[in-house]
């Protein structure tokens, strides 16, 4: 039993340092780019090979200099404005669209139901980027290039989501769906009154994963964008590191404002992210 225990314990300390081991190794980056942004440019350069590049100006008054620089330069505000709309907007269409097409797979029966669904997890293994330039003409025959819904309906659904919502629902039992209709629900009260608040993690997962894909997204907004005042903060940080002069404080500073709101959204919802991600994989198959 002793030399259980031991060994148990030995096994503790060896995974804690080896999770601290890692997660210092993935840290590294975002600190350096955090402190890089506190301190003047010439520090950047003078402290990058020792471990004071890792600790903020001894000067406070210099932690929010090249933030304040890079305010009166760029409209910042204007393009944090852009990135929140956009992400908001595909946070909650993918939520409605993406629950709307699960809760049909999973509680209706219909003709060509499972060659419908077979169609849709095929499309899981084509890479997005592939689908880009039939996308951009799509947008174009429509006439909405450079506009807030080119940006914003290309990422509200997606086949991985609906699978999400699908496997969510169907692990709802029937009995309830037929109380309802017993009480003379309608099928959307049904659905939005009692089986959605019942998938809270998926809702939560879904959100979470479409507010991050759209608030990183570049390539999509630089294709069908052209008016600089519509850019979302990604393609404006690409702009404001070729805009000379270049300081490398600023660059910092920007980045770090484009990555605060995705730590947050981490934090704040990691145990709903956490159940949706685990549970995807159940429900009927």
């Amino acid at each position: 039993m002793h030399k259980f225990m031991t060994h148990r314990r030995f096994h503790t300390i060896w995974t804690t340092v080896l999770i601290t081991i890692l997660a210092l190794f993935f840290l590294f980056p975002l600190v350096w780019m955090i402190v890089s942004s506190m301190k003047p440019e010439s520090q950047i350069y003078a402290n990058i090979s020792n471990l004071k590049a890792f600790l903020p100006s001894k000067n406070i008054g210099d932690w929010g200099s090249a933030y304040a620089s890079i305010f009166h330069r760029f409209p910042v505000m204007r393009y944090i404005f852009n990135s929140v709309f956009y992400a908001a907007s595909v946070t909650i269409g993918s939520i409605v669209v993406n629950a709307l097409a699960g809760y049909g797979f999973a509680k209706f029966n219909f003709t060509g139901r499972k060659l419908l669904f077979g169609l849709l997890i095929a499309l899981l293994v084509i890479p997005g980027t592939t689908l880009l330039i039939q996308q951009f003409q799509i947008a174009k025959s429509i006439g909405i290039l450079n506009t807030s819904l080119a940006v914003i309906l290309p990422g509200i659904s997606s086949p991985f989501y609906i699978y999400m919502f699908r496997n969510a629902f169907a692990a709802i039992p029937d009995s309830i769906t037929e109380a309802a209709e017993l009480d003379g629900a309608s099928n959307f009260r049904t659905f939005w009154n009692i089986l959605l608040p019942m998938t809270l993690p998926t809702v939560a997962t879904v959100g979470t994963l479409s507010f991050i894909g759209s608030w990183n997204d570049y390539v999509w907004p630089l294709m069908v964008l052209t008016n600089s005042d519509q850019f979302p903060l990604q393609v404006a940080v690409t702009n404001i590191n070729s805009t000379n002069p270049v300081y490398m404080n600023q660059v910092m500073a920007i980045l770090t404002i484009s990555t605060v709101p995705l730590i947050l959204v981490y934090i704040f919802f990691q145990k709903y992210l956490t159940q949706g991600m685990g549970s995807a994989g159940n429900g009927d198959k």
